[in-house]
């Protein structure tokens, strides 16, 4: 791991009744170590698990919209709540690496075509060889997991399975094996996705529970409840359509 924790600057806020602080995961925490390759963000959304991944990203001069160190373009929405109360701790620094925020994906598309439009060797290297948006949502995620990755980078990911199938999170998780498996990668991944968090050895952070709890993969609620559903499917749905009927 590079990022080996992220402190929450409690001296620097002035007022903790406004948002971000008032978030109850935001407002108890401390410092969150991270002493594996990969490590998972999982909760409701408004926890605070994307707004504490885009400060993370602000504080590695990412771009908050999308994109590495070298991304240079605006999104005014992505502004990072966190960015400036948060101090980050290295073993060793890197300044390489990308964060990916879903909802705003689409802009760094954009903007990697207005590049090719300026620059005529622009040959979207790293990106699959062609157009984001000449691609589908799903595609394009991928062939930026599979193009622009490499070793001794930390990758910030907000939500990466909203464009993956099923058997494309498979893919992905692939992805993440090959790069983390010597230690020349590092992910921190905020994510709703049962798969995803299934990879073996993650540390999740459960951003549900104030302060943030660790737990284990079969303890959270993805798990339980997808369990549940494909286990039972009928009993389950019979129950919920069930309460659905006594609530009206």
């Amino acid at each position: 791991m590079f990022l080996k924790s992220v402190k929450l600057l409690h001296e620097k806020i002035e007022n903790h009744r406004v948002y971000p602080f008032s978030i109850p995961s935001i407002k108890e925490m401390d410092t969150l170590h991270f002493y594996e390759p990969v490590t998972f963000f999982v909760g409701e959304n408004g926890s605070g698990k994307s707004t504490l991944l885009e400060g993370i990203a602000y504080q590695c001069g990412f771009n908050s919209a999308s994109g590495g160190r070298n991304s240079l373009y605006t999104v005014e929405s992505s502004i990072p709540a966190l960015g400036e109360y948060i101090r980050l701790s290295w073993l060793p620094k890197i300044n390489q690496g990308f964060f990916l925020r879903a909802e705003s994906f689409y802009h760094f598309a954009t903007y990697l075509d207005q590049l090719a439009e300026e620059d005529p060797t622009f040959g979207y290297e790293g990106y699959g060889g062609k157009s984001l948006h000449e691609q589908s949502h799903g595609e394009a995620f991928l062939s930026l997991f599979l193009n622009r990755f490499g070793s001794r980078s930390i990758y910030l990911l907000d939500e990466p399975e909203a464009a993956l199938s099923p058997g494309r999170q498979l893919a992905f998780l692939r992805v993440i094996h090959d790069l983390s498996k010597k230690e020349e990668a590092q992910f921190i991944i905020a994510t709703h996705s049962p798969i995803l968090l299934g990879y073996p050895g993650a540390q999740i952070y459960n951003f549900d529970a104030s302060p943030i709890q660790e737990i284990a993969y079969e303890e959270t609620e993805h798990y339980q409840i997808t369990s549940g559903f494909l286990n039972r499917r009928e009993r389950f749905l019979e129950e919920l359509f069930r309460i659905e009927d006594d609530e009206d």
